[in-house]
């Protein structure tokens, strides 16, 4: 397996290009990854601006977090145009989301353009419409694919769905499997939903239980709930702690814990949840 192994934290921020007075509370609102946006939030007209600007969102001498840049698609002049700013960039990304990736080759070319000594970005996939989903397995063989993240907004526009958790479950779940599949991480989409907790709270959850790595989200009030949603508890830690003992007494074989049936895919589960939890400590 050639991917990227690296994983970032759960809480992804996306901030628009142009507004630089945001850039400071962006980089420190406790999200693990920060990413400026040049494309959906700017217009046409102010890409270039945008493009500009957006260079200043790296120039820190020990960033707090991981920081990225949502380019736009490489279908389109601008997304050439930002590949060309790119690699001009004095304080560079960690980290580049490629929007409306619909083949390997938008990250191959990405990765080609942007690549030099010293320096390697992580490449991502927003993976936001029909005809990608139709080339997930294509998709997840580019061997410079850090990730993926679930562009929910593109997609049920495209395909005159509603946004709602029922409505693209199913395109999530094939999201989910293709990804683990390719041993590489996803990211769910924001909640759009500003201004009730309880909303982002219970798709943070569904998200989790669903298989993904962390959610992305575009208020930086969001970031304490989907950093809690995500990090294991400390019940969920003893508990895991709890199967691997188990496991250990029972030299693998099936065996109960607090009156549930365990075996070897809830032990290696364990495994990995204390493993997480032990490299985060």
């Amino acid at each position: 397996m050639t991917h990227a192994s690296r994983r970032p934290g759960r809480a992804w921020l996306i901030t628009p290009g142009l507004r630089t007075d945001r850039f400071d509370s962006a980089r420190t609102s406790g999200a693990a990854v920060a990413v400026v946006d040049i494309e959906d939030s700017v217009a046409p007209a102010d890409k270039q601006t945008a493009r500009t600007a957006s260079e200043a969102f790296f120039n820190l001498p020990e960033p707090p977090c991981t920081l990225g840049i949502r380019i736009n698609s490489l279908t389109t002049l601008h997304g050439i145009k930002d590949l060309v700013a790119l690699a001009a960039y004095t304080a560079r990304p960690d980290l580049i989301v490629v929007p409306k990736v619909e083949a390997a080759r938008d990250i191959e070319l990405a990765a080609a353009a942007l690549e030099a000594d010293g320096y390697t970005p992580d490449i991502w996939a927003l993976i936001e419409s029909p005809r990608a989903f139709d080339h997930l397995p294509e998709i997840m063989r580019a061997p410079r694919l850090g990730g993926v993240i679930f562009g929910s907004a593109d997609y049920a526009a495209s395909v005159h769905c509603g946004l709602g958790w029922d409505a693209l479950r199913y395109v999530r779940s094939a999201l989910i499997n293709a990804a683990t599949a390719a041993n590489i991480p996803a990211i769910d989409a924001p909640t759009w939903e500003l201004d009730d907790p309880s909303i982002l709270r219970r798709d943070a959850e569904r998200a989790k239980e669903l298989g993904f790595y962390g959610k992305g989200c575009v208020h930086p009030r969001h970031v304490q709930v989907i950093n809690d949603i995500f990090t294991p508890t400390a019940e969920e830690i003893t508990q895991a702690r709890a199967v691997v003992a188990a496991a250990e007494a029972g030299g693998g074989t099936v065996t109960t814990v607090d009156g549930r049936m365990r075996g070897t895919p809830f032990f290696n589960a364990a495994r990995a949840l204390v493993a997480e939890a032990e490299l985060t400590s």
